[in-house]
């Protein structure tokens, strides 16, 4: 058999992983499988090439186990255990592993008990309200697969912002040890752009441009010193961006396109994307900004924010210890965040009703608060430990604990963690009752939604925004990036709105903290600039805005 594409053999170990998956195997092993998928989806350099050369085990996620499969899947477009996991059960009831949340062993029950065998079945099982009545199954998962059915994933190689970033940072390393003659290599495609889920992995490096790389999964544009600003502004896009940047261009008579900007044969702009933007009479725009909105109308009036950015944060909030549901405790939590070149760490561990995140009691929180009285102490002024906590909002409306506890607090996070089904008008004159709230600070991650795991509550965005800009209260973009709720799109809403924002990690361990820069990357992409984020105040700041709160409330 000829040999087959890095794409095919991607998917084929991601089908030997899932087809594994529902025979029970080792769900670590089934995590290395799909890692190794998601790998492979990325490369710089041609398979073949990296298999001869011994450098499968080079590759993100493929130790020597997977290598082989990873060979032979190449080399034969199958394998043997593969084939014999095909004997199983047939090849369209692979499609049930798009459905976010199914389980393999709901998957199997579902082939088994009702014969479903493709995603058309298992819609008309669930409509037909055949799965109801299985036993292991029923009405609760009934209800979710008719909801999940439409997200399914528009595409299997649509990765998370920080996997995507784990691949491409190996590719970019990757090309630059194949290619040392390369004296640039420049991330494009969506992943520069901050778009919460990445399907184009493409990078811009600046060399010879008869320099070929072909028979890879990743999309490497080769252009010169000349040229480079031109290829890193089409290879960036966004489709829609560059279709009205060249229309446009043209109606200020120049032409657009990967080589540069002309007028005529005269080519007036290519080096960089700040000379093309110039020779327009634009404002810059900032690569998460090209979306096709209304940006060049903006960029044209010089009206574009100056965007938020890393350096502008100066304390996390919204993050978990051992005393809910966290790895670290208060102590190395709050070090590893001063650490990292903060002035504060705000603490905001679940509230009592959460019992399966370990949501704190009255006692745990007295204990909490003493403890953060005690390594304040020690900071000296130097740092600060901000008592926080993750309020659940109740089906009322109300927060988790009386008003006397929660005046406790320096800050109050509302969160919904449950009743997520219930109707709009209640599910948003519920969290707008929880924003009524005088002790509520920031509503966290207001719509509930896990990228391709689940949608959001059904809710009126608009009027939760509107309450949120009337009573003060800030709108959380939760920078975790299973979630990166509120949506971008709804940013400048918000702003016109006259809200607030506040960027939070939702850490649950040390390394979650790190999470903040997709915060960051969200909020550049909804255009929102530093002077609206609660968490871009300085500590003597932020505990004035906070006092001003307690005072009114």
């Amino acid at each position: 058999m000829a040999k087959i594409d890095p794409r095919t053999v991607a998917s084929l170990l991601r089908e030997y992983a899932q087809r594994a998956s529902m025979r029970g195997d080792n769900p670590y092993r089934i995590k290395a499988y799909l890692r190794a998928a998601d790998s492979l989806t990325a490369l710089s350099q041609p398979l073949d090439r990296i298999i001869a050369a011994g450098a499968l085990t080079k590759i993100p996620g493929i130790g020597d186990a997977i290598a082989d499969i990873v060979t032979k899947l190449y080399q034969t477009g199958t394998h043997p255990s593969l084939e014999k996991l095909r004997e199983d059960v047939p090849a369209g009831v692979m499609e049930l592993f798009a459905i976010p949340g199914l389980r393999p062993d709901k998957i199997l029950k579902l082939h088994q008990a009702l014969g479903v065998n493709s995603l058309a079945e298992l819609e008309a099982a669930a409509k037909e309200d055949r799965i109801r009545p299985v036993k292991g199954l029923g009405a609760a998962l009934q209800t979710k697969l008719l909801q999940n059915l439409a997200i399914v994933r528009s595409g299997e190689t649509q990765l998370h912002l920080h996997k995507a970033a784990a691949l491409l940072e190996h590719a970019v390393k990757s090309v630059k040890q194949e290619h040392p003659d390369f004296s640039r290599v420049e991330i494009a495609g969506d992943f520069r752009r901050g778009c919460e889920l990445v399907s184009d992995f493409a990078l811009v490096a600046q060399g010879r441009k008869s320099t070929g790389i072909e028979d890879t999964t990743l999309r490497l544009v080769v252009t010169d010193r000349k040229h480079f600003g031109a290829n890193l502004l089409e290879a960036t896009g966004s489709a829609d961006h560059l279709e009205q940047l060249k229309t446009f261009a043209a109606d200020k008579g120049f032409t657009l396109n990967a080589d540069g900007l002309h007028r005529g044969r005269k080519l007036i702009a290519s080096a960089t994307e700040e000379e093309i933007y110039q020779a327009l009479d634009l404002q810059f725009i900032e690569p998460e900004l090209r979306e096709g909105r209304d940006e060049i109308e903006r960029a044209a009036k010089q009206k574009l924010p100056a965007l938020i950015r890393d350096e502008d944060l100066h304390g996390i909030l919204h993050s978990h210890t051992t005393a809910s549901d966290g790895t670290e405790t208060l102590e190395a939590m709050a070090e590893a965040t001063r650490r990292r070149g903060f002035e504060y760490y705000g603490v905001a561990d679940h509230s009592q009703s959460a019992h399966y995140a370990g949501g704190l009691s009255l006692q745990e929180i007295a204990e909490q608060h003493r403890e953060a009285d005690r390594l304040n102490k020690a900071y000296n002024g130097k740092f600060r430990i901000l008592k926080g906590i993750e309020a659940d909002i109740l089906a009322d409306g109300s927060l988790d604990y009386p008003n006397d506890i929660l005046e406790t607090f320096d800050f109050v996070v509302a969160s919904v963690h449950s009743r997520f089904k219930l109707p709009k008008k209640e599910q948003t004159e519920r969290i707008i009752e929880a924003i009524g709230n005088p002790r509520t600070t920031i509503i966290g991650h207001m719509t509930g939604r896990q990228l391709l795991r689940r949608p959001g509550y059904d809710l009126d965005v608009d009027k939760v925004l509107k309450a949120c800009a009337k009573h003060g209260v800030a709108v959380e973009i939760n920078a975790h990036p299973w979630r990166l709720d509120l949506d971008w799109r709804w940013h400048q809403k918000a702003l016109d709105q006259g809200c607030i924002f506040s960027i939070n990690p939702d850490a649950h361990s040390i390394r979650e903290l790190d999470h903040m820069h997709w915060g960051v990357e969200m909020a550049r992409k909804g255009g929102v600039p530093a002077k609206r984020v609660l968490n871009a105040m300085r500590l003597t700041a932020l505990l004035a805005h906070l006092a001003r709160r307690r005072q009114t409330s």
